[in-house]
């Protein structure tokens, strides 16, 4: 059983403050440039959020087969992941904050525990569910984020 992905990225915090126990007060600028990471981070996540509830589908990460709907706007038009992009977001802003280029290991190992353990698990079952749909979405649109699909649009797409 995997762990949740919040769990996943409170254990990359915690390491976090490991990995830099003399962080020293944030100067103005790094708590600037830390909480519009933050900001930005939480927006995405909750963006997609709202959508899926919008849209009627499941927020359940361990069973996305129950997925009833391919979101692919807002949001999920630009990432296939907002959700985890927001999360590792939030852990970058809190290495930021904390000022410890060290703090960034465990952004990344979240990152990589994450696409190798989940999001992969997730794309099966999605590809299952939405077949042609899921797969011409994953073509066009990146799973974290590389600019590719900056203002594009999108569609959600309900299964059949």
């Amino acid at each position: 059983m995997r762990p949740p992905p919040p769990l996943l990225a409170l254990a990359a915090g915690l390491a976090q403050r490991a990995l830099s126990p003399g962080a020293t007060r944030p100067s103005a600028p790094r708590t600037v440039v830390a909480t519009a990471v933050a900001g930005g981070s939480v927006g995405l996540a909750a963006s997609s959020a709202r959508a899926f509830r919008r849209h009627g589908t499941t927020l359940e990460p361990f069973d996305p087969s129950q997925a009833t709907v391919l979101v692919t706007t807002g949001v999920n038009a630009v990432t296939r992941n907002p959700m985890y992009v927001g999360m590792a977001g939030l852990l970058v802003a809190h290495a930021v904050r904390r000022g410890s280029r060290a703090a960034l290991l465990p952004v990344a190992a979240f990152v990589v525990v994450i696409d190798r353990f989940q999001v992969g698990a997730e794309e099966r079952a999605l590809l299952a569910n939405f077949g042609g749909a899921y797969d011409a979405y994953r073509r066009s649109v990146p799973r974290w984020l590389d600019g590719r699909s900056i203002g594009a649009g999108g569609r959600a797409l309900r299964r059949s």
